[in-house]
């Protein structure tokens, strides 16, 4: 098969769908694969690097998407991407096409198979290709956080860790997944006062465990969730609903009874966002307020560390690429988990989450897989 890994696009995005490295491991099981020139210099890999692992480099992404049977990529495709897209073509990358409709609507369009790396599960009901930047995203929430809220930046002017004598900042997260694990490691190693925040008691179990007393856990009611948003400096939404778009767990109305100068932090802006105010922003401009309060809400926030993102996300999505590449479509029929990460097929929702977001009707997958 043609692999084809073209530069990403999306504003201040440097991770690559490909890293040197991945790319051997496809020419090493026979496949041709194809790199937009300077596809990598984000991640320090030059067309060398990629030249060296066995890859073909072209000069424009049109010839990347004009001569692949697969495209490998790690953010949802732009416009001009979607629009090379073909029927027979395999796509293979993050979509999050629940609060999408416009790149559904050209996926459809395109007659191409679009691969979510965000619904893929696995064996223990995990979300394997997710996981990773879920890792990284919830780490970066609360250095976004605490830079935000320096009083220069418009927050505060509360420092998480506190001083002597000076009680620390404290921290709200909403959701109690991956991105709120990682997000509690990094507040507490900063020092400061955690609540996280679940409707899931085992998972609260699990938590407490984890943490051993240095974070609060608490069930999320209305009222759990008004009292600790009201009283928090910063305020992380790490809500997941795999597909679907997240619920708004905090209103605009809440805004109200909030800190002047506290901050959110919106990781489920991927999917529309947890905060009724949250609109996605971008690294050029992370933040904006409303009601006195910053907004954090950038869409992709593990491209401001490529280095680290890039390799994890490979590690993660390098498997069942090769599968993809090696069996094509069978590779769906074979593995259910991987099926489940199939959104759309010529022309066809195959998610019901994002069917029903969108007011699609769904196809099952099973049944669109035999057809083809």
């Amino acid at each position: 098969m043609r692999v084809g890994c073209p530069k990403e696009i999306k504003n201040h995005e440097y991770r690559v769908g490909l890293t040197p490295g991945s790319v051997r491991e496809y020419v090493a099981h026979g496949h041709d694969v194809i790199v937009e020139t300077g596809a990598g210099a984000g991640i320090g890999a030059d067309d060398g690097a990629y030249k060296a692992a066995g890859a073909k480099i072209v000069d424009t992404a049109a010839k990347v998407f004009a001569q692949s049977d697969m495209i490998v990529k790690v953010k949802e495709p732009q416009p001009v991407e979607w629009a090379q897209l073909r029927d027979g073509q395999i796509l293979y990358t993050y979509l999050h096409l629940a609060p999408d409709p416009a790149q559904t609507k050209g996926l459809v369009e395109s007659g191409v198979t679009a691969i979510a790396y965000e619904t893929v599960t696995d064996g223990r009901g995990g979300l394997p290709l997710l996981a990773p930047m879920s890792e990284v995203a919830g780490r970066l929430a609360i250095q976004a956080g605490a830079t935000a809220l320096q009083k220069a930046n418009g927050g505060r002017g509360v420092l998480l860790g506190g001083g002597p004598g000076v009680l620390p900042g404290k921290v709200a997260i909403i959701g109690g997944g991956v991105v709120g694990l990682q997000s509690a490691k990094m507040a507490v190693g900063l020092g400061a006062d955690v609540t996280i925040l679940d409707r899931s008691i085992p998972r609260l179990r699990e938590l407490d465990n984890i943490f051993n007393g240095r974070v609060h856990t608490r069930f999320s009611t209305i009222e759990a969730l008004e009292e600790e948003v009201f009283s928090a400096d910063i305020v992380v939404g790490a809500v997941l609903i795999p597909g679907a778009a997240a619920p708004k767990l905090v209103t605009r109305e809440m805004l109200s009874g909030m800190k002047k100068g506290a901050v959110i932090v919106d990781v489920a802006i991927d999917q529309g966002g947890c905060f009724e105010t949250s609109r996605a922003t971008t690294h050029s401009e992370p933040t904006y307020e409303i009601d006195g309060v910053i907004h954090y809400c950038v869409a992709n926030m593990p491209g401001a560390v490529p280095v680290t993102s890039a390799h994890a996300l490979n590690n993660a999505t390098l498997f069942h690429g090769l599968q993809l590449a090696d069996k094509g479509l069978k590779a769906l029929v074979d593995d259910p988990h991987l099926r489940n990460g199939l959104n759309v097929h010529k022309g066809r929702i195959t998610n019901k989450a994002v069917a029903d977001a969108l007011g699609y009707e769904m196809a099952e997958p099973q049944a669109v897989l035999k057809v083809a």
